[in-house]
């Protein structure tokens, strides 16, 4: 027996062997998709030398003899370190994400197609300037230049999900542009919702929840969630700068995820340089400055969508009613790959004023109303990618204003600053002239008569517009940019304006700036409308634990992780909206609820929205209700002693990747799991994501960069990265930005490269 067991020891130690040899194989094996670094690689269609530097932090300097050699090398860098995040990207603009991802996807699909997304970027790609062309084809033989002579395995998400990427083209680019218009537009989404809450509410708490809306027809359930609308700019005047040059500083607002949106680069070439974030997929600078200009951006939020009911041809339902006539609907099938699934065939409608959209809800009844989406990014001729490269090749301000006269969508806020010292502000993009208004842009208007149809597009003249102005600086944060007595109607609505407010406040504070102060104003965390409610708030409370309540009284608004009072702020608030609102709004509350502050005091004021909720007698024992509630939550997950709560216990940022995070173990070696600062007021923005079963409030929104530029030296510009360089998680730069870009410790750009690849013309 001893002899046996022996045996069986030895048998089992060397299959642990065999399995340590095997994973260690394996791990190896995904190694090789990591990218190399240095050498020399010879590749075809490059004209001369181009090297590829990258820093301690894997951030890339570009050195080319041209600038189409400079946009190839990009484009080689790109596919070396975000192949996958940039397959993924196009595959969604070209709504073919099902064919890899499986039945999950076809709902995203079948929205691609209807829009024609990846259409509209083919016909751009067809009538781009010569110069835009150039760029593009050059990109686009970088990447495919690196699909050719890379060895090794691919990155760990085709692997994982059983396919390999195809050649890159100059629409694969363009789309990118397309996604991101139709990110930072949703009018439409905000037009479907307040018909969604017409629906269900009383007249009278709908006004206090949409005071603009009045009346609106039938429209079906939401096809996707809104769209938090966010970013940061401002550019300081030599005269109130500490450099005696202008300052521009940008934090962009979007999803925080892995891998990062941005790609941070240093781009050398004999015409010029370029410093800044790039995004995978297109060859120019997005956000940045060259040796004579920089150029940030932020979301105007301007009404660029309207919602078209179209009426039915009496007993001819292929047919709809425009003010001169009838007309057929254009009808084309697309069909949708799914792996592992049948196909799936898709009828896609359109009507002179764009793409029938209701057609997309599949719980849809035969008698719903036909709606249809006109939107400023769905219209032909659209020549922002060559509005970007013109910005990239502007060499003062006057040039990289005109620059903007061909900036078509999405709409933005555009803050800009030159070596001479000009600084400028213009909210560049087409937003339509609209013959008439139908209820402040909130509601879908009747399509079949020409009272609401577009009649042109607002002129960049004619834009909100600033250069050099007295005060010395220009900011804007979303923030309402027109008056009452502006020429066009610009939006019914905006975002809440606290982050604007903070801004100017410490802009105005000093007499002089430099980078330094810029730093920590991108860092401050003042929460000044959740610090206002606190206030108004806790006179109202009877009975309430004074553990609780003296640290809200002794609160100064600054949302830091370390705090208890931002923490019990936060989700006093959260649970005081969901009593208030989440049965009345039923499935609709995940989509209104974002914050509103405003409206949840509108309906504290009045007794009879808040007695019977939850066994209350009035709104301020509701408050008490909500209060006792949110504390009881966070002592089952922190213990019962408030003063050693803080708000990054439960406010973290845990950087997901799209696909990788459903891998079971491997999802949650790759969280983060960070606790964060900041919520959705902060100029440190860091958007808590709420829910009815957890105290959790995850960070899900935020600066997915910052950004300062001194114009005195464009080039040593400094930044801060949500996330790292690579998308390879197996890479040490994946996430190694990530504690930096928390705490605020920037770092310039240009950085000495720790190794250098050489690329050199081969066939």
């Amino acid at each position: 027996m001893r002899r046996v067991g022996k045996w069986i020891g030895v048998g089992l130690l060397a299959i642990v062997a065999l399995a340590l040899i095997a994973a260690a194989g394996g791990y190896f094996w995904l190694r090789s998709s990591l990218p190399q670094v240095d050498g020399i690689v010879s590749v075809a269609g490059l004209t001369a030398k181009a090297t590829i530097g990258r820093d301690d932090r894997g951030v890339a300097t570009i050195r080319a003899a041209s600038l189409e050699d400079a946009y190839f090398a990009i484009g080689f860098a790109h596919a070396q370190d975000r192949l996958f995040q940039m397959d993924l990207m196009r595959r969604a603009g070209a709504g073919r994400l099902s064919e890899v991802l499986g039945a999950a996807t076809v709902p995203t699909d079948k929205l691609m197609r209807t829009l024609g997304l990846y259409a509209q970027a083919e016909q751009e790609a067809e009538d781009a300037s010569p110069a835009l062309k150039a760029a593009l084809a050059a990109y686009s033989a970088g990447v495919n230049a690196y699909l050719k002579q890379r060895s090794g395995a691919l990155p760990l998400e085709f692997l994982l999900l059983h396919y390999a990427p195809g050649p890159w083209k100059p629409a694969d680019s363009l789309v990118w542009g397309r996604l991101m218009a139709l990110q930072l537009s949703s009018n439409w989404n905000e037009e479907r919702l307040d018909v969604k809450l017409k629906q269900t509410l009383p007249p009278d708490l709908l006004k206090l929840l949409v005071p603009q809306a009045e009346s609106f027809a039938a429209l079906p359930s939401a096809w996707f969630g809104p769209v938090g609308e966010a970013s940061n700019n401002w550019v300081i005047a030599p005269s109130k700068s500490k450099t005696g040059a202008a300052i521009l500083a940008n934090d962009p607002h979007l999803g925080l995820g892995a891998p990062s949106i941005w790609y941070l680069a240093h781009i050398v070439t004999p015409e010029m340089s370029w410093v800044g974030a790039t995004s995978p997929g297109m060859p120019m600078m997005v956000i940045g400055a060259n040796d004579r200009v920089s150029w940030g951006f932020t979301t105007t939020a301007g009404d660029t969508e309207d919602l078209y009911e179209e009426r039915l041809a009496p007993n001819d339902p292929s047919r709809y009613q425009t003010f001169y006539g009838t007309e057929p609907f254009a009808a084309r099938q697309e069909t949708i790959k799914v792996k592992d699934g049948k196909d799936r065939v898709v009828t896609i409608r359109t009507t002179h004023h764009g793409p029938v959209v209701s057609d997309l809800d599949d719980e849809g009844k035969p008698d719903d109303p036909v709606l249809a989406l006109k939107a400023a990014f769905l219209q032909p001729n659209d020549r922002t990618a060559d509005a970007l490269l013109a910005m990239n090749l502007a060499r003062s301000a006057d040039e990289l204003y005109a620059a903007l006269g061909q900036f078509d969508s999405p709409q933005q806020n555009v803050v800009y600053a030159d070596r001479d010292g000009h600084i400028g502000f213009v909210a560049a993009g087409r937003v339509p002239v609209r013959r008439k208004v139908y209820d402040d842009g909130m509601l879908p208007v009747p399509g079949w008569t020409d009272d609401y149809d577009w009649t042109g597009m607002i002129p960049l003249d004619g834009m909100p517009q600033t250069k050099d102005p007295a005060s010395g600086w220009l900011a804007t944060a979303n923030n309402k940019i027109v008056d009452d007595n502006y020429a066009y109607f610009m939006a019914g609505r905006w975002p809440d304006d606290g982050r604007y407010k903070r801004i100017a406040e410490l802009l105005a504070a000093r007499p002089t700036l430099g980078v330094e102060d810029v730093e920590v104003m991108q860092q401050d965390t003042l929460s000044r409308p959740l610090l206002e409610l606190v206030q108004a708030w806790l006179p109202r409370l009877k009975n309430a634990d004074p553990k609780v309540t003296d640290l809200l009284k002794a609160w100064d608004g600054h949302m830091d992780r370390a705090k208890p009072a931002p923490l019990i702020a936060t989700l006093w608030l959260q649970r005081t909206a969901e009593l208030l609102l989440k049965e009345k709004l039923g499935k609709s509350y995940d989509d209104w609820w974002f914050w509103d502050t405003d409206a949840v005091q509108r309906l504290l004021a009045d007794a009879k929205w808040c007695r019977g909720v939850s066994n209350a007698s009035n709104c301020d024992d509701l408050l008490g209700r909500s209060l006792d509630k949110a504390v009881a939550e966070i002592s089952v997950r922190l213990g019962s002693n408030p003063v050693q709560w803080q708000w990054g216990d439960l406010h973290r940022l845990h950087f997901r990747h799209p696909v990788l995070r459903y891998v079971p173990l491997l999802g949650d070696w790759l969280d983060a799991n960070l606790p964060t600062d900041g919520d959705a007021f902060t100029i440190n923005r860091g958007v808590p994501f709420g829910s009815a079963t957890s105290p959790d409030l995850p960070d899900v929104h935020g600066p997915t960069m910052r950004l300062v530029v001194d114009m005195k030296n464009p080039m040593a510009a400094v930044v801060t990265l949500a996330g790292g360089q690579s998308g390879n998680p197996l890479s040490s730069h994946y996430a190694d930005w990530l504690k930096d870009w928390r705490d605020g410790r920037y770092r310039p750009i240009v950085q000495p490269a720790a190794d250098t690849l050489t690329l050199v013309p081969g066939n």
